[in-house]
């Protein structure tokens, strides 16, 4: 059995997934996309650090490679179930109580906006142990504040394995400064998304 198929009894009560890169993120999250199943039912919210000053082509290149609608996020847009939703460049990205998306021009956190820790925590305080996080390959520190958070509020934590990826230094912060719930490969995050049934509240 791999592992994915026994993590499956362990993440029950999914609602939501955030997932954060930085330096080597568009092939890591081609990587664990490429394995949803059609018709996934959960909603995915995904911040992968853009330079600021052009627009973001993430959403047509994934769209074309995954099996979901994927949008780039819009202000107060709500939440749709099995849908992929990317940050834009130039805007912090974060879940609302009311589980709709807001954008915002707060400072940067780690030279970076839109940041994965804002997007964390604000998910983490929606959705608590209905949140699934992800933290992959990425070159700063951004991420681990945000997943320790997750954490704290009860979610599950997945952490890519650093030693398989292409830049270690944004893995290893966040091992640094808590234990995740899983440190998995790209293929076993992957599974493990892929096995998770959505069933809403």
């Amino acid at each position: 059995m791999n592992e994915a198929a026994a993590n499956r009894t362990l993440v029950p009560g999914i609602e939501a997934i955030v997932i954060g890169a930085s330096a080597g993120g568009v092939e890591a999250l081609l990587t664990v996309f490429g394995e949803l199943p059609k018709g996934f039912g959960l909603p995915i919210i995904a911040v992968l650090h853009l330079p600021d000053e052009r627009r973001s082509h993430l959403a047509e290149v994934f769209d074309r490679r995954v099996a979901m609608p994927v949008v780039e996020a819009r202000d107060k847009e709500t939440i749709k179930a099995g849908t992929l939703y990317f940050a834009g460049p130039g805007y912090h990205l974060s879940v609302e109580r009311d589980h709709s998306l807001s954008l915002s021009q707060e400072d940067r956190v780690h030279h970076s906006r839109p940041a994965i820790d804002f997007l964390f925590e604000s998910a983490a305080d929606t959705y608590g142990r209905g949140l699934l996080a992800i933290l992959l390959t990425g070159a700063n520190q951004d991420g681990a504040r945000g997943l320790a958070h997750v954490k704290q509020q009860d979610g599950t934590t997945v952490v890519q394995d650093p030693t398989e990826a292409r830049v270690a230094v944004m893995p290893r912060a966040a091992l640094a400064l808590h234990t995740p719930d899983h440190i998995l490969s790209l293929s076993q995050i992957g599974s493990l998304l892929a096995s998770l049934e959505y069933s809403p509240c």
